[in-house]
């Protein structure tokens, strides 16, 4: 099982970037998705999720507003757009995925993708 992540970068404040998480050796229809990040010296922390049929979204309260998560069951695929883009959402970018529904909490993930670096200067 595979989540590539890609799509990160360096940007300025107020900026837009789309992450993509591409899922190989599962079919990600049965999967809950998510998005976390994480900074350095700072825990890994809950973006947003997404639903098997992508009917629902859970988001972080920083990520509400600017962020967008979506799906493509058809590609087996999973997208971040992210809006707005603030320093303070510098960090590293994971998906993950969990069979049924991913919360927010970090210790319920079935798989983890490999991460990808965002870097916003003010």
């Amino acid at each position: 099982v595979q989540l590539q992540a890609s799509g990160g970068g360096l940007v300025q404040a107020g900026d837009s970037l789309r992450l993509s998480c591409a899922a190989s050796g599962l079919t990600i229809s049965r999967y809950g998705m998510a998005w976390f990040r994480q900074a350095p010296g700072t825990e890994r922390e809950f973006v947003g999720a997404i639903d098997w049929s992508g009917s629902s979204t859970t988001y972080a309260d920083s990520a509400k507003g600017r962020f967008t998560i979506s799906r493509d069951n058809a590609k087996n695929t999973v997208s971040l757009q992210m809006n707005s883009l603030k320093p303070e959402d510098t960090a590293i970018y994971y998906c993950a995925a969990r069979v049924g529904w991913i919360g927010r909490d970090r210790k319920f993930v079935d798989y983890w993708g490999q991460g990808t670096q965002v870097t916003v200067s003010s």
